[in-house]
């Protein structure tokens, strides 16, 4: 085992630089904005966000109808970064299967992989891996795994509160990553990101 600072790396023979699938990022665009909006509107009329009584003048009335509107569209905006984040922490866990297919295929890495029930909170390295290697990423990987973790499929926007997606989505997120990466088992070892190669391609 390599220590540099902090960190602990797992130590692979030889010098060779070993090749992994490119992580190809999937996109969730959203099809119906007009019906999304429709739905954040509901959320905000369910939940009291702004009045709903009659308002006696009609420049008061309209400035209601603008806020809520904006309210709506930053709610679809929201929503839309989840989707995004989400399909962004789809496509790591997927890459961390192809890499794991990777290691059992090569008799000098398959020793570095323990065999686990699936997700196996081991695979934390690949995750750091990707911080390491890919630094320009416009995502936190940690987060965008978690909310996959969190939801096997992404909900529709009416299953949230605006709580939610206005505050509690990252902090979900990221508590849900540490809590199945504190699953591994010490020692924790990280892959040496200089023995590593691969492509992160945006589909």
């Amino acid at each position: 085992m390599d220590i540099l600072g902090e960190r602990k790396f797992v130590e692979i023979p030889g010098n060779r630089t070993h090749e992994l699938p490119p992580l190809l990022v999937r996109s969730t665009p959203v099809k119906r904005l007009d019906k999304m909006v429709s739905m954040a509107e509901d959320i905000l009329s369910s939940e009291d966000l702004l009045s709903t009584l009659p308002l006696l003048d009609p420049r008061i009335e309209l400035e209601f109808e603008r806020r809520r509107m904006d309210l709506a569209l930053n709610l679809v905006d929201q929503y839309q970064t989840f989707m995004h984040t989400w399909a962004w922490g789809d496509s790591i866990l997927e890459w961390i299967k192809q890499c794991e297919t990777t290691f059992e295929s090569r008799p000098d890495l398959r020793p570095l992989l323990k065999a686990d029930v699936w997700p196996h909170a081991g695979r934390k390295s690949f995750v750091v891996l990707l911080e390491d290697k890919a630094r320009h990423l416009t995502i936190n990987p940690e987060g965008a795994l978690g909310l996959r973790l969190t939801f096997r499929q992404p909900p529709p926007i009416s299953c949230f509160s605006d709580q939610f997606l206005f505050y509690l989505n990252g902090s979900l997120a990221q508590s849900a990553f540490r809590t199945w990466a504190g699953m591994n088992p010490d020692p924790v070892s990280d892959l040496p990101p200089e023995r590593f190669r691969f492509d992160v391609v945006t589909m």
